[in-house]
């Protein structure tokens, strides 16, 4: 089965990439390698979540976010290569606007890497970090980038 039709399986459709929103494209191939820019959770171009989490955005609320993150990271692999020539999740990094004394980011991404293990089973199993920051781009509580191999 290609991953494409996984995710048709799956009732997913990619979204269209998101429009960078600074000096720097989507995603990038170096080698057998795709890095993709941060992610934000963004839907038809509009942030649909604003503030901390710990505070004004539930985790699991923020674990939605970081799905839709993934999912849109996902999309500017498909832009670049398509879908169907990933062969493995490398890498997941995850930053979380934190509220002060939250430390749940890696309960947050797990939104992110579930999905993507849901997606591409065991060559979705990816190393991750999570980071807990104070700020992130538009107010977003979530921001996820990739880095996956490609045949």
């Amino acid at each position: 089965m290609t991953w494409s039709a996984r995710l048709a399986e799956l009732g997913v459709e990619l979204p269209p990439v998101v429009a960078p929103i600074g000096s720097y494209v989507p995603a990038i191939k170096a080698g057998s390698l795709v890095y993709t820019a941060g992610q934000l959770p963004v839907v038809n171009g509009e942030v649909i979540a604003t503030g901390k989490v710990g505070a004004e955005v539930s985790p699991e609320e923020a674990q939605q976010l970081a799905k839709l993150a993934a999912l849109n990271a996902l999309a500017a692999v498909h832009d670049l290569v398509g879908v169907d020539a990933v062969v493995r999740v490398v890498k997941v990094v995850g930053y979380v606007a934190s509220a002060e004394g939250f430390t749940g980011q890696p309960v947050v991404l797990n939104g992110a890497s579930d999905f993507l293990g849901e997606v591409f089973g065991d060559a979705g199993a990816h190393v991750r970090s999570a980071v807990g920051v104070s700020e992130l781009p538009r107010g977003v509580p979530v921001e996820v980038e990739l880095v996956v191999e490609v045949a």
